[in-house]
């Protein structure tokens, strides 16, 4: 969604597809009617009705695409609240530099400034997604690399045990360079927390070693390239 801040709004419409799969119509409708009414702003096109249309598929979509999004922050708390992990919890909150509580109204009355502006100034696609490391209160653009890595690994296993909650099996865990920053105990705790899930997980790394406390629990799989062909090759992790 093209947003007015940051991009980490991105990972939550993400994980929200997962526990709804009409986000991705709605979010799509509405980018499709922002674009249309972009349009008539840099086009400085006057005439009401034409806007009133694509305001009206705007404040639609939105209201799926905010009430999807509050429904995934709860579970996503939910399964960090209930969690025996070694991860450190994430609180999460949408933010908005324009929070507004009328859609509809507040697209009729910017017309003029968006006019200006040559683009959509509230909205949905101005929300951005803000953590706090919750232990420490501190806000997760404020932590550590390592801490960083650690919140987001935390999100990624709530999300993957509120899924196996509702659908009664767990989800495939695509990892890529997953235990970079982590220490070697956080690892290992990773590494036990995806097989407890009963998840069967795809990790790629640079090193064979870092997935050592994995031993028997997984397979290893070592690709190479020479004179521009690929080679995998089985490896005992």
């Amino acid at each position: 969604m093209d947003r007015g801040s940051g991009g980490t709004a991105a990972f939550l419409d993400r994980t929200t597809l997962s526990f709804a799969p009409d986000h991705a119509e709605a979010v799509l409708g509405y980018e499709k009617a922002m674009r249309d009414r972009n349009r008539l702003l840099k086009d400085q096109v006057q005439d009401a009705h034409w806007y009133r249309a694509l305001e009206s598929r705007m404040v639609e979509t939105a209201a799926l695409i905010e009430a999807n999004r509050a429904e995934t922050l709860r579970r996503l708390a939910e399964a960090q609240a209930n969690a025996d992990t070694a991860f450190p919890r994430a609180d999460l909150s949408l933010t908005n530099p324009e929070p507004v509580e009328d859609l509809a109204f507040a697209l009729a009355e910017g017309r003029r400034r968006d006019m200006a502006a040559g683009r959509s100034l509230v909205g949905p696609h101005r929300a951005d997604l803000a953590g706090v490391y919750a232990d420490k209160d501190v806000p997760a653009e404020q932590c550590s690399t390592g801490e960083q890595k650690a919140l987001l690994i935390s999100l990624i296993l709530a999300n993957a045990r509120a899924l196996s909650a509702e659908l009664g099996t767990a989800p495939i865990l695509l990892l890529d360079e997953v235990a970079a920053h982590l220490d070697i105990h956080r690892r290992a705790a990773l590494y036990d927390e995806i097989c407890a899930l009963g998840a069967q997980a795809i990790m790629t790394g640079t090193d064979a070693s870092l997935f050592d406390s994995l031993g028997p629990r997984a397979q290893g799989f070592a690709v190479s390239e020479t004179a521009n062909q690929s080679h995998i090759e089985e490896f005992e992790v």
